[in-house]
């Protein structure tokens, strides 16, 4: 068997491929005539890429490729807004109640201040009689101290400028060695808590009163006197 097989293999002939020659000689040998060239095969263009042309009138310009937003994303984006509105709304009335509850104790403390001025009062006098000393003076000190600590500020002393709005006059003189309306006499002393006025200030007023003009022709009275005095 094995004889055989290699009987039948060495009969086969090989398989050539068939040689092709061309003459691509110009000049004929035979005619001697020029020949004609064959015009050359023209390559097989290589596929240009088509140019994505414009959308036609009536063809959409949306992308296939991006998907419309689904309910799951729509109702997402509203929760999220919801929840976002919440939150500074929750900040806002956290704001107002804070503030109202500061408003709420600054009154509070401001009612309370406001019943011991009266006492406060009687410690001026006393000790403008000269009566405020030993221990009644050390209690004294720390109340006024402890009021201070918390807000209360006393304003009302001579000098100051007159303030209608929380200078209550009560007297009123003109003198030509103020410029203006002047606090020069004090009361009863003024108090505020805070941004609150509790209590005006009683005070006495001097304005300011020019001098009167000497007449044309005539000295002044202090040269007159000083002229008087050198004869």
């Amino acid at each position: 068997m094995t004889g055989r097989h290699s009987n039948e293999i060495d009969e086969q002939e090989p398989v050539t491929e068939p040689l092709v020659v061309r003459d691509r000689r110009k000049i004929d040998p035979e005619t001697g005539q020029v020949r004609t060239q064959p015009e050359a095969a023209e390559a097989p263009a290589a596929e240009a890429p088509a140019t994505q042309a414009g959308p036609s009138l009536g063809e959409s310009i949306v992308d296939d490729a991006v998907a419309a937003p689904s309910e799951v994303e729509k109702e997402l984006a509203e929760r999220t807004a919801d929840l976002q509105r919440l939150q500074a709304e929750f900040a806002n009335y956290r704001k107002r109640v804070d503030r109202d509850r500061e408003a709420v104790v600054s009154a509070a403390k401001a009612s309370v201040v406001n019943e011991l001025l009266p006492l406060l009062d009687d410690f001026e006098r006393a000790e403008q009689h000269g009566d405020l000393t030993g221990a009644f003076k050390a209690v004294a000190d720390k109340l006024v101290a402890s009021l201070q600590r918390i807000g209360l500020e006393p304003f009302g002393a001579e000098g100051e400028p007159f303030d209608p709005s929380v200078h209550e006059a009560v007297q009123h003189n003109t003198s030509p060695e103020v410029s203006g309306p002047t606090v020069t006499t004090v009361l009863r002393r003024g108090y505020r808590f805070g941004e609150r006025t509790l209590r005006a200030a009683l005070v006495g007023v001097t304005d300011h009163e020019p001098g009167e003009a000497p007449v044309e022709g005539e000295l002044p009275v202090e040269q007159l006197s000083d002229e008087n005095a050198q004869q």
